[in-house]
């Protein structure tokens, strides 16, 4: 079972702010993808806590975010490809840390890299990174996150510039540490991942990550040998002439956070600024894909 919560609650239930979730309980099938497909979907209506389970989703939402037509638009539900069942109801406060604890199981990415909590046993692995994520994303659990760390323990990235864009945990700009790199810009829009990033890099003992709180409109003026990004399709579509712009010819640029039926639309827009498609990873309905400045 993958686990995947955040500490936002906890810590707001420590400073006497008391906040109310609303907890729906899916059942999916098939359920791969339709798994993955839900949680993104719900990510983007402001579900910020999941849990998968055998047969389907659970997921949780702030009741002040909540509305009883919230799910009217979701297309998963819409889609004659997968039955998709849901109860939902008000839920007791809940200690995420207690319960991310019990349920967060260390991941071995190739045999080679290891992710795994702090109270977890430390394996015997060439690159061990420690996380404690405050956001639904960034363990490496999750198939974009898996494949981004696949196509980095591949990369040569020795003395490179890396941009780890879409931050999240750090999980990416910390083995772009490990890897080599000589500098790594992180950056996060979310002020919840830009504070994880700046905690984790420190329980990782990296000294060559700069963490920014911001968009791409903090990239003027920046160049990068590698940039990673593993953001949702829109932003991506939006933001790859950017990037393009920011890469050294030659400069490599790594993409996930979308759908394999996506991966034309994000290739034609590489292609138009002037990045050429070397490959792709797929892994259940998710893919991550590598481009080359010519």
């Amino acid at each position: 079972m993958l686990f995947l919560v955040n500490t936002v609650f906890l810590l707001l239930n420590k400073n006497k702010r008391v906040n109310t979730y609303i907890g729906y309980y899916f059942t999916i099938s098939p359920v791969n993808p339709g798994a993955e497909i839900l949680i993104a979907e719900l990510g983007e209506l402001g579900f910020e806590s999941f849990v998968e389970t055998d047969d389907g989703v659970e997921a949780f939402i702030l009741k002040d975010q909540w509305n009883d037509t919230l799910l009217e638009d979701l297309f998963i539900l819409q889609s004659g490809e997968f039955r998709v069942n849901y109860e939902y109801k008000e839920i007791e406060q809940v200690n995420w840390n207690e319960e991310w604890e019990k349920n967060f199981n260390p991941l071995i990415v190739d045999g080679v890299c290891s992710i795994r909590a702090p109270f977890h046993e430390k394996p015997i692995v060439s690159y061990d990174i420690i996380i404690e994520p405050k956001m639904s994303f960034g363990t490496g659990h999750h198939a974009t996150t898996h494949m981004m760390v696949q196509y980095l323990l591949e990369a040569n990235l020795s003395d490179t510039k890396v941009l780890d864009m879409g931050c999240g945990t750090g999980v990416l700009a910390i083995l772009a540490e490990f890897k080599g790199a000589k500098a790594i810009d992180a950056i996060d829009i979310d002020n919840w991942c830009y504070l994880n990033t700046k905690e984790n890099i420190e329980r990782n003992h990296c000294h060559n990550i700069t963490v920014y709180e911001g968009d791409a409109t903090l990239l003027n003026d920046k160049f990068y040998d590698v940039i990673i990004a593993n953001i949702n399709r829109n932003i991506l579509l939006k933001d790859i002439p950017t990037y393009a712009s920011c890469l050294h010819t030659g400069g490599k640029l790594l993409l996930s956070g979308f759908y394999i039926e996506d991966l034309e639309m994000i290739t034609k827009k590489c292609a138009d600024n002037g990045l050429e498609f070397v490959s792709n990873k797929i892994k259940s309905n998710w893919i991550a894909a590598l481009y080359e400045l010519k």
